[in-house]
């Protein structure tokens, strides 16, 4: 009998040990004199009792860590997320527009890509040549839903909004290049983007600027490309901007291949010092560079940049596009003041574009490679996780609907046994989970309670009556940005412009 009420008050004991700890869980899951999400990008909670309507507060303005150089302001953000929280301003995907076809176009543009030859002409020699012959021989390994479509056409603009909201992905990131100015396989397409600015507005989706390499490109024609696009385009609606604590809304912009320009030139446009600096000017920025190797790290912060991006969808191509090196390179920026922004990927195979190049090939296996590389970007808390891409389909890593084809010459791959939606639904489901654990982030970082502002006023902790003030209180450090280096024909094989 003894035993026996021993074992019911050890019972007894433990239930009311897992009650409180499930108390306690969900109590530090929403708090009601916390944030309801992480800091950058979120919404404030008001205080205790209050309730919030989420609309209300702005989504035309997210706001970003403070500049380096004002490294005392506190870092927060207003809104994360649109007007009715379907889409996340954190989360930005890569787009292209330079599909053509022959009832938009007059003929194909890039679904009939180049075979591209290995720089070794003995390794060539061993590959077909030519290019593809659509609509049903493709320059993509997958075959899309909409066919070989023209991103001229409306009805196709209009269906990329509609899945990029389906995703739940709040930015587009628009692969730009100057007007006149084209990839090796296009036509320009600058006079495209206001259609793609009215597109994105109407879904409560903004549009920053991924500015491509180009002949010619320098820190001087840079300067010239953000002042074109910031007096064209700025006023906009769906122009995206990050805002800082100390007021500054800046527009973003990441600069693919950075490395082919010296971090001293770079550092002439991005820092304050600078002989024709953007800092402090209406052209100012956050400028996000592209890190391949190691090294550029240090380039990156050399050139002023404000952070840096992974881009590659292929885990362990380079340094940079490698998950386990994540770690390392977020300590970097969080002690040099950097954004770290790393892009994951459902996949990667270009071998219809790069048929010598298959063992860079990333198996989808059914959607699991594109949550590994989604949770290996969350594992390291960074602000902004990019999508490589929406429909990069020459490289095979784009998560629009594809659709199962056979033809007499080609099979192409697809997403069975799953849906045409399945990267779709994959993104938003961890576009749900990164803001799910930002607000835990937030938490740990923040027990105490901050004051429930309107959109562009300065927040402050409101610490208790007893306490010390806090100084200089940071809710985040700032970021910079690596770049690439010198020309290398295993990366220049892999330039979206090839």
């Amino acid at each position: 009998m003894a035993r026996l009420r021993k074992k019911a008050c050890v019972a007894l004991f433990l239930f009311t040990l897992f009650i409180f700890g499930t108390m306690m869980g969900l109590r530090t899951l929403k708090p009601s004199d916390g944030f309801s999400d992480l800091a950058p990008g979120l919404d404030l909670m008001p205080m205790a009792g209050e309730r919030v309507d989420r609309r209300s507060v702005s989504s035309n303005v997210v706001v970003s860590p403070g500049k380096a150089r004002a490294a005392s302001d506190t870092k927060v953000v207003y809104s994360n997320s649109g007007p009715d929280r379907s889409i996340f301003y954190d989360v930005h995907i890569f787009y292209y527009v330079w599909y053509g076809n022959l009832q938009m176009d007059g003929r194909y543009m890039h679904w009939d890509h180049v075979l591209v030859p290995h720089w070794d002409p003995k390794i060539a020699a061993s590959y077909p040549k030519g290019r593809h012959a659509p609509p049903e021989d493709i320059g993509s390994s997958f075959y899309p839903e909409l066919g070989p479509y023209s991103s001229r056409d409306p009805d196709v603009l209009e269906s990329h909004m509609e899945q990029l909201g389906a995703a739940a992905a709040g930015v587009l990131v628009l692969s730009w290049y100057p007007p006149g100015l084209a990839d090796d396989n296009g036509e320009p397409t600058e006079d495209l983007v206001p259609a793609i600015l009215d597109a994105a507005h109407r879904h409560s989706i903004k549009v920053a600027f991924h500015m491509q390499p180009y002949k010619g490109r320098t820190e001087h024609s840079v300067h010239e490309n953000i002042k074109y696009i910031i007096d064209k385009y700025g006023k906009h609606g769906a122009f995206y901007r990050f805002k800082s604590s100390a007021g500054k809304v800046l527009p973003l912009f990441y600069i693919y291949d950075s490395y082919l320009t010296p971090p001293e030139a770079w550092s002439d446009l991005l820092t304050p010092a600078g002989s024709h600096s953007v800092r402090g000017t209406p052209y100012d920025g956050v400028f996000i560079a592209l890190i391949v190797e190691e090294r550029h790290k240090h380039d990156i912060l050399a050139g002023g940049f404000d952070g840096m991006y992974t881009y590659f969808a292929s885990n362990g191509f380079s340094f940079g596009a490698s998950h386990q090196n994540w770690k390392a390179i977020k300590a970097f920026c969080d002690g040099n003041n950097l954004l770290f922004v790393p892009s994951a990927g459902p996949g990667y195979i270009d071998t219809s574009v790069r048929p010598w190049n298959n063992h860079n090939t990333r198996n989808r296996v059914n959607g699991r490679y594109y949550e590994t590389a989604l949770q290996a970007a969350l594992t390291v808390r960074p602000e902004i996780v990019t999508i490589t891409s929406f429909n990069e389909w020459h490289e095979g890593t784009q998560i629009e609907r594809a659709v199962p084809k056979k033809t007499v010459t080609r099979l192409y791959l697809d997403y069975q046994p799953h849906q045409p939606e399945l990267y779709l639904d994959l993104t938003r489901k961890w576009a749900e989970q990164f803001n799910k654990e930002k607000e835990q982030w937030l938490i740990s970082l923040f027990p105490f309670r901050f004051l429930y502002l309107n959109p562009g006023t300065v927040v402050t902790p409101r610490t208790p009556a007893h306490a010390a003030p806090l100084s200089n209180t940071t809710a985040f450090p700032a970021v910079r940005a690596p770049s690439r280096t010198k020309a290398f024909p295993a990366y220049s094989g892999f330039s979206e412009s090839s």
